[in-house]
């Protein structure tokens, strides 16, 4: 069979370090690679096995979300690891090559998200139910990079120690006007708030996570200093002191760059300061992951700061400062996934199996992503003047030590502390 020769192929290019057995649907077994980690998988039929071959990036995940792959030895994290692991070290297959160059040819069509298109993309992911998020994230629902300050924070502390570390570059005084675009849930807006006395306008498109920010921001009698917007950035009028924006940039489509910086620049006061968050690629342009965007963030796209900057420099905006955090998103994402897992069955309830394998191999692959696939987050800051923020870093721990300390409160009996974030996991 065609298709079992070229994957058997691609696999024993591919597989280098570590070892995987692959059960075909015949029963007969190969391996691959040799040492540690062991992994087993099953392929459970010969047209998923086609499929495989073919594009890869999209029918291994399908496969596992229809039950056509199942993983014997190991875990599905720790299979998604091998071959990230090994594809950023090993040539990829011509036939693998090939399926990429022609997704880098469509990139720019699949990143395309006019203010119709960009609605209906986040109601796709964010407009699930509160229900599902409530399984897995913080009570904050901060659904992007934690800041994990060291090996003994749980998810929630590390989660307020991001928005402290933003608050503290932002550099807020009492009474500003912070414009956060992509406002989420309102956990960032209501923090900065309460905590520097700013004017929050939060912005997103997830009808659903406006109308929870905008009952929490009642209920903690903060409305009338942190607002919720259902509004595309594109449609906001005014001006604003900061600009926050943190996990939205993903959304916005390499194509839309140079007018979300120029919206930015026009939003932007003379002296403000600005604070971008983001996923970034850390190995240059690269194509969306179809399987994500078919089944997760359609209309979503990984940047490299090749792309953003020079769309930052159009705008006639100064980079005052970029943050490069490594392994954080990994170690937020494992907390993730474990915590899903733990309540897998509730999942289950809510959807159904496929829903709960399509969720784990979202949170497993982007796992395994920031470990070994050249992922990183970027924290970059704008401003119009050069003189905007002070010359040095030292302002930010100033900042910080005025703000409340995650650390000093007490992490609630049910969170794990974390490993630290520059070791990789034994088990890989």
């Amino acid at each position: 069979m065609l298709a079992l020769w070229l994957l058997d192929r691609a696999l024993h290019k591919l597989i280098r370090r570590g070892t995987l057995h692959v059960h075909l649907p015949d029963g007969e077994v190969r391996a691959y690679g040799s040492g540690m980690p062991m992994i087993t998988i099953s392929i459970h039929d010969w047209p998923t096995l086609r499929r495989i071959t073919l594009n890869p990036y999209l029918a291994v995940g399908e496969a596992w979300m229809d039950g056509a792959l199942s993983v014997e030895t190991g875990d599905l994290y720790k299979f998604l690891a091998l071959c990230l692991r090994n594809a950023d070290e090993a040539p990829i297959h011509w036939l693998w090559r090939a399926s990429h160059r022609m997704r880098m040819a469509m990139r720019r069509l699949a990143m395309h998200n006019p203010i119709n298109r960009a609605r209906r993309n986040v109601a796709h992911h964010y407009d699930l139910g509160d229900d599902l998020y409530d399984l897995f994230l913080d009570p904050e629902r901060q659904y992007s990079c934690a800041y994990f300050e060291n090996s003994r924070d749980s998810l929630e502390g590390a989660q307020k120690h991001k928005m402290r570390h933003i608050a503290a570059k932002l550099q807020i005084e009492p009474a500003q006007r912070v414009l956060d675009i992509g406002s989420g849930w309102g956990g960032l807006g209501m923090y900065l708030a309460r905590t520097s006395g700013a004017d929050v306008t939060g912005l997103t498109l997830s009808a659903d996570q406006q109308a929870h920010a905008a009952a929490r921001a009642l209920r903690e009698e903060l409305a009338g200093r942190a607002r919720f917007e259902l509004r595309d950035y594109r449609h906001q009028s005014g001006r604003f002191d900061r600009i926050v924006s943190v996990g939205m940039f993903e959304h916005v489509g390499a194509g839309h760059y140079r007018e979300y910086f120029a919206k930015l620049a026009a939003l932007l006061e003379k002296d403000g300061v600005a604070l971008l968050h983001t996923i970034g690629s850390s190995r240059g342009p690269r194509a969306p992951d179809p399987w994500i965007a078919k089944y997760i963030f359609p209309g979503g796209y990984i940047p490299s700061l090749s792309e953003i900057v020079p769309e930052i420099e159009q705008a006639g905006l100064v980079v005052t400062d970029i943050e490069v955090l490594r392994l954080h998103y990994a170690e937020t994402l494992k907390a993730w996934r474990e915590r899903f897992l733990a309540r897998r069955d509730e999942a289950a309830l809510l959807f159904d199996e496929r829903f709960c394998r399509m969720w784990e191999f979202y949170l497993a692959a982007c796992e395994a992503g920031f470990r070994h696939n050249r992922l990183v987050v970027f924290q970059i800051q704008l401003a119009h003047r050069l003189d905007a923020v002070p010359t040095t870093r030292n302002y930010i721990e100033v900042a910080k030590s005025k703000l409340p300390d995650p650390s000093s409160e007490t992490s609630s009996a049910e969170n794990k502390p974390h490993a630290p974030i520059h070791k990789e996991v034994a088990a890989e």
